[in-house]
């Protein structure tokens, strides 16, 4: 108490001491007040701790809480509610590992109907027979390793972006034009896929390519005039093409059976010339062992045969020549209908 105030009190009547220590009491906080301020105070002091430090963390279900302590990375934390040490001595990263990330090359897409932002500096390339090419591409792409994600490189996205170019652009440039327009956009936008993937994972970016579209592939309007009439000849080419295959298909069936028919002819013949050539020897196999047998008789008979046949429908004159006086010497066998030829008597002076 003040030695002023002290003084000032003692000096006061004995009566109004004694009311006013009494008012003094009665002003006086309760017993149980002064036993529970203590612990009030240091609970308010934690209390106002928590709400400054928040030494807990709450994960949503599509990030993972990637948790630096002093700088260096020390774990990571799954979906929920986690305790970590207050800031900034353990400082939280929370990368969304499930949301799709889009990247767009030679284009940029505008909210609702509007039409795409086009961006001519990043479609144009050339293919592999030298042609220009205006191809735009949407790569999509997931957080499978968000450490890596976080600190290897400061921009992923746009790191990204730039490997997704330039591999376009190598891909690209190992097709004709005509593949990159037709049949082969299937098969580029898969070998464009595997070569952004293969560069990230060499950079160890921390992600997973999903899908590469080809948005649009065409030439430039500057060319396109030219472009389209030759893409007409071509197709009046594979036209042609076509009907003089359809042409060689309908005439190639028949000349292939045209040359089985001579085929089979010729192979009848063949058959029939053997087997009349076996006949042939097999009659003359029979004569032979005839003449074997009996020569004269057979060479008689023989002799006979061959003058029936050449003899057959002539006049006929048999004239015996053994003796002068022979009987017969003058036989007519001249044929029915055929005019008798008489011989002439040989002169006895030796003319006729």
């Amino acid at each position: 108490m003040d030695k002023n105030f002290q003084d000032w009190f003692e000096e006061l009547p004995l009566e109004e001491q004694k009311r006013r220590k009494e008012q003094m009491a009665n002003m006086q906080p309760p017993a149980w007040i002064k036993k529970w301020v203590p612990t009030v105070i240091i609970l308010s002091i934690v209390f106002f701790g928590l709400l400054v430090f928040r030494p807990w963390v709450t994960i949503d279900t599509d990030e993972i809480g990637v948790v630096l302590r002093l700088g260096e990375f020390s774990r990571t934390l799954g979906p929920g509610i986690h305790f970590r040490l207050p800031p900034p001595v353990e400082l939280i990263y929370t990368p969304q590992v499930t949301q799709v990330k889009r990247i767009e090359i030679g284009f940029r897409s505008r909210p609702g109907t509007t039409p795409a932002q086009q961006v001519s500096g990043e479609s144009y390339m050339l293919t592999g027979d030298e042609n220009i090419a205006e191809v735009k591409i949407a790569v999509q792409f997931l957080i499978n390793d968000p450490v890596k994600y976080l600190f290897n490189a400061d921009d992923v996205e746009e790191t990204v972006k730039d490997i997704a170019e330039s591999a376009m652009r190598k891909v690209v440039g190992d097709y004709p034009i005509d593949a990159v327009l037709t049949d082969r956009r299937e098969d580029i936008a898969a070998e464009i896929k595997l070569e952004i993937q293969a560069l990230c994972e060499n950079y160890n970016l921390g992600v997973s390519i999903k899908q590469v579209q080809l948005q649009g592939v065409d030439v430039p309007p500057e060319v396109q005039p030219a472009f389209r009439q030759v893409v007409s000849a071509r197709e009046n080419q594979v036209r042609f093409v076509n009907e003089a295959e359809g042409y060689r298909n309908s005439e190639v069936p028949k000349a292939e059976g045209k040359v089985q028919e001579l085929l089979q002819e010729a192979q009848a013949y063949r058959v029939k010339r053997i087997a009349e050539s076996q006949g042939v020897v097999e009659r003359f196999a029979a004569v032979l062992r005839e003449y074997e047998a009996a020569p004269e008789v057979t060479k008689t008979r023989l002799y006979l045969e061959t003058m029936e046949k050449v003899l057959e429908g002539k006049t006929k004159v048999i004239i015996g020549t053994q003796s002068q006086n022979d009987v017969l010497k003058f036989l007519n066998v001249t044929p029915s209908g055929l005019t008798p030829t008489l011989p002439i008597a040989p002169d006895p002076q030796g003319g006729r």
